[in-house]
Parts: structure tokens; C-alpha cells; sequence
């Protein structure tokens, strides 16, 4: 069982930057795909960034021009690097990975709290 651990979280001012990393633990498999969610209270859980082993990342609209998503292929750990940031970026950020095995494993997320 893969574990992802997930760290770089904490409290920010409005426009302030934070990064978060997303590293596995235990096995490591070949990986198709990386990225983060997010989870606001009293909201769904959202798509922030995604990241495929071919290099292509994609963003969600409201996230695109502040965050980047970059990675380490070898190490199969994903980061987030988030700029910018407003009080609507206030979530519970969590990583996944989906494997060319076709299994998936998710983080136990990261608070961001973007508050003045």
C-alpha cells in the first residue's frame, strides 16, 4: 500500500505564497499521473493541478497564472507552489497518484489558511 505524506501547509496572509510537497511512503510504483484537490468547508472537493508523466499539467481556471505544479518523476513526489493567494484558496489541499497499474492512492491533506 502506498502512502502519500503530504506537508508545506499553514496560515497566510492575502497574497502571500506557500508550497506544498506530496512525497510517497513505502512502495513505489511507476506513476501516470499526480496532482492536488482541494476541499473548502461546506464544498466539494475540487481539482487544483494536475501533472502527467509526459510532462503535460493542467489547471483549474481559478487557480491558473498563481499556482505551479512540478514534480520530481524519479522520486514520484509532486509539489505545489502557490502564489497570490486569497481567502477563497482556504481548503483542505489534498495530493493523489494514480498508477500505470491503474490503482490510485490519496494524501491525508493539508490545511492552507489564507486570513489577514
Amino acid at each position: 500500500q502506498v502512502q502519500l505524506v503530504e506537508s508545506g501547509g499553514g496560515v497566510v496572509q492575502p497574497g502571500g505564497s506557500l508550497r506544498l510537497s506530496c512525497a510517497p511512503s513505502g512502495s513505489s510504483f511507476s506513476v501516470r499521473s499526480m496532482g492536488w484537490y482541494r476541499q473548502a468547508p461546506g464544498k466539494q472537493r475540487e481539482p487544483v493541478a494536475s501533472m502527467r508523466s509526459t510532462g503535460r499539467t493542467d489547471y483549474a481556471d481559478y487557480v491558473k497564472g498563481r499556482f505551479t505544479i512540478s514534480g520530481d518523476n524519479a522520486k514520484n513526489t509532486v509539489y505545489l507552489q502557490m502564489t497570490s493567494l486569497n481567502v477563497e484558496d482556504t481548503a483542505v489541499y489534498y495530493c493523489f497518484q494514480i498508477r500505470t497499474i491503474g490503482t490510485t492512492s490519496w494524501g491525508q491533506g493539508t490545511q492552507v489558511t489564507v486570513s489577514s
